[in-house]
This record gives C-alpha cells, sequence and structure tokens, in this order.
C-alpha cells in the first residue's frame, strides 16, 4: 500500500512538474538592461510565479505592444521582476501586469512598485493578475480590492456572456459599444471591489451564461474597475483567457483606452 501510494505521488510529481501551467517559481534579483531611450514609456510584464496563461501571453504581449506603438509610446516586455527598481520604472509611466501571477516580487520590488504608484504611476493589471495567487497585501489592496474565488471549469470553462457598462462615460469605455458579448474564462470573487473603495467599470451578466451556483455573485458582478484611492492610475480587467479575445475590437478599444488613461 505505501509503496502504491509512493507511487502515486511520484507521478503527480512528475506530472506538476511538466505542466506549462506551472512552471518553476523564480525570484530575479539582477534587473535587466533597458534599451536606450526609453522615457514615459510602456512596461509590459507577463512574470509567472503562480499559474502561467502560456496561450495567451506570447499573442496578447505583442497585441500590447502594438497598442503602446500606436499610442506613441515606447514599449519594454520582460518577465524579470528585478526591473521593479526606482532607476528604471522612472522610464515608464505605465506598468501593464498581462497574466503576471503569484507573488513575483520581492520586498524590495514591491516597495519600488509602491513608490511608482504613490507618485502617479498608472497600472494596468489584466486577467491573472488579479487571481488568488497575490498573498501580499499592499497588491491586494492596491491593485485588486476583492479576492478571486473561481470560476467555470469543464463544458462551462469558456462561455459567451454579456458584459454591460456601469461607468458608460468613462474614458476607459469611451468608443466602446455596451452591452459587448465577449467570449471567456469568467471571473468570481468573494465580494464587490467597491466595498473597499473601487469605481467598477463593467460587469458580466449573470443571466447571459451559467457561473455555477458557488460562484455567483449576483445583479452585481464586476469584471473592470479602478482605484481612485491612488495618486497613481490603476485599473484591473478580469478578461484575457483566450488569445483570441485581444484580436476583439472592442476590447483592443478598453486596452487601448486603459493604457492612454493611465498613462494620463
Amino acid at each position: 500500500m505505501l509503496k502504491t501510494l509512493m507511487m502515486i505521488a511520484l507521478v503527480a510529481a512528475v506530472q506538476a512538474l511538466s505542466d506549462p501551467h506551472l512552471p518553476t517559481k523564480v525570484v530575479d534579483t539582477v534587473a535587466p538592461t533597458l534599451p536606450a531611450g526609453i522615457a514615459h514609456g510602456v512596461l509590459i510584464v507577463s512574470k509567472t510565479n503562480g499559474w502561467r496563461h502560456f496561450e495567451h501571453i506570447p499573442h496578447s504581449n505583442a497585441v500590447l505592444a502594438d497598442i503602446a506603438k500606436r499610442l506613441g509610446r515606447a514599449s519594454y516586455t520582460t518577465e524579470n521582476a528585478a526591473v521593479f527598481n526606482d532607476d528604471q520604472l522612472r522610464h515608464f509611466s505605465v506598468v501593464v501586469l498581462n497574466s503576471a501571477s503569484g507573488d513575483f516580487l520581492t520586498p524590495e520590488q514591491q516597495a519600488a512598485f509602491s513608490r511608482f504608484v504613490a507618485r502617479g504611476g498608472g497600472v494596468v493589471a489584466l486577467h491573472s493578475a488579479g487571481d488568488d495567487s497575490h498573498k501580499t497585501p499592499w497588491y491586494a489592496d492596491t491593485i485588486i480590492g476583492t479576492t478571486f474565488i473561481g470560476h467555470p471549469n469543464g463544458p462551462d470553462h469558456i462561455q459567451t456572456a454579456q458584459v454591460t457598462a456601469t461607468q458608460p462615460r468613462h474614458p476607459i469605455l469611451a468608443g466602446v459599444t455596451l452591452p459587448w458579448v465577449a467570449r471567456d474564462e469568467w471571473y468570481s470573487f468573494d465580494r464587490d471591489p467597491a466595498a473597499q473603495g473601487m469605481t467598477v467599470l463593467a460587469q458580466v451578466d449573470e443571466a447571459s451564461y451559467r457561473p455555477g451556483e458557488k460562484l455567483r455573485m449576483g445583479a452585481h458582478h464586476p469584471v473592470m474597475w479602478i482605484n481612485p484611492r491612488t495618486k497613481g492610475r490603476v485599473f484591473y480587467s478580469a478578461l484575457g483567457h483566450e488569445p483570441q479575445l485581444y484580436d476583439d475590437p472592442s476590447y483592443r478599444h478598453i486596452l487601448t483606452n486603459a493604457i492612454r488613461w493611465a498613462a494620463r
């Protein structure tokens, strides 16, 4: 019996090691070398110390870089979290956390990130940048303001649903026709982030998909919000599981607006 249990544990360990969704956690301590001349740029970070969305990250990183270019801003894409230092962050107006997961920042790097936001730096956090793998209090309070509790799985994992606006006049939603039908992995949270001082911009209509009883949030199921409590402009979108979404004109428009808004 013991031998059987050991074999099961070994197989599970091997499977975990070979699962590209669960890469080995890495703490970065040596900062990257930035290209010369970046000023007021867009820093795109897809560092993964939690669940890795390898299906969309390469494509979404490219889309985000293209958006920055079209906005007339230089961008730098990295998975080296040591870029979170005061000297290098001063080259950027916006940090995009593209499904960055897990506690990927050291205490010193998080302190530098906190100072970046405190002096007016913008943040655009996407999809698993808001999942429950982020445990540090400053990040949870400033970037997310609520706690991820899950999403539908099995046949209902990816569904189309209707997104409606709660702040239709906000600049991030400018030019976007809502309601908007999107296909995604629909996140649920333990509470409305508005209770923590966030301003919800858009929500998903639970009547338009099957969230499952344990994942229902009711009439107010937020999927996009901002944090007005900081000097820096902070935006979070729970959408973005599949690479195709980043080619959706409505979502690309939202991302463009969000980066422009966060950069002031």
